[in-house]
């Protein structure tokens, strides 16, 4: 079974400095934008917000 394209991976990457990132999938219909999400940071011990890099 193919990969689709339209729920691509996108890497997450926290905003706190850290360096600590994520690895999800998203639909490109439904969030054209880049992707923001609040989650924990083991590194910092909190959380924070987590944007996509590409």
């Amino acid at each position: 079974m193919a990969r689709s394209e339209t729920r691509p991976v996108v890497l997450l990457r926290s905003t706190a400095g850290t360096g600590h990132t994520y690895a999800t999938r998203k639909n490109r219909r439904n969030d054209p934008d880049r992707l923001e999400l609040r989650k924990f940071d083991p590194a910092a011990g909190r959380h924070v917000v987590f944007r996509e890099t590409r």
